[in-house]
């Protein structure tokens, strides 16, 4: 199968920016979120916007690199656990953004043992990545 592109620059605060608009088959259905940055579709498909305004995001985490096959996976795992976060999905929408990350791995090229790995890795430790957070609070001065 033929490598997804995704075009990306590095920034700061997060690692990355989209640069284009990405569109990803998630496979979790049955539900419709907007946000500035991310719009998720009854179907499925996910977009994280590339222009104004554009979705960022952090890549890999812990012990794991950035590297050209885990660019695409990252974005699309960040943004899906973004929405676990800010309380738009419920938590048992996580293994599915699991999944997602490990399909894209494979689909972009990824060695099977390392996409495993991820995978494993994103399921012991990326609970509390997911878990819903209250805003914090607006201070005045």
């Amino acid at each position: 199968m033929k490598p997804h592109k995704i075009a990306y620059q590095k920034v700061e605060f997060y690692k990355w920016r989209l640069r284009e608009s990405l569109w990803i088959s998630t496979g979790v259905l049955g539900y419709n979120v907007q946000t500035d940055y991310i719009s998720l579709d009854e179907t499925g498909l996910m977009i994280l916007k590339g222009r104004h305004p554009e979705y960022a995001w952090n890549g890999a985490s812990g012990p794991a690199i950035d590297t050209k096959n885990f660019m695409r996976a990252t974005a699309a795992h960040d943004a899906g656990y973004q929405l676990l976060r800010l309380g738009f999905l419920p938590p048992r929408c996580r293994v599915k953004f699991d999944k997602l990350l490990h399909r894209i791995c494979r689909e972009d090229g990824m060695s099977r043992i390392r996409a495993a790995f991820i995978y494993r890795a994103v399921r012991i430790c990326g609970g509390s990545a997911a878990k819903p957070r209250k805003p914090n609070p607006i201070l005045y001065a």
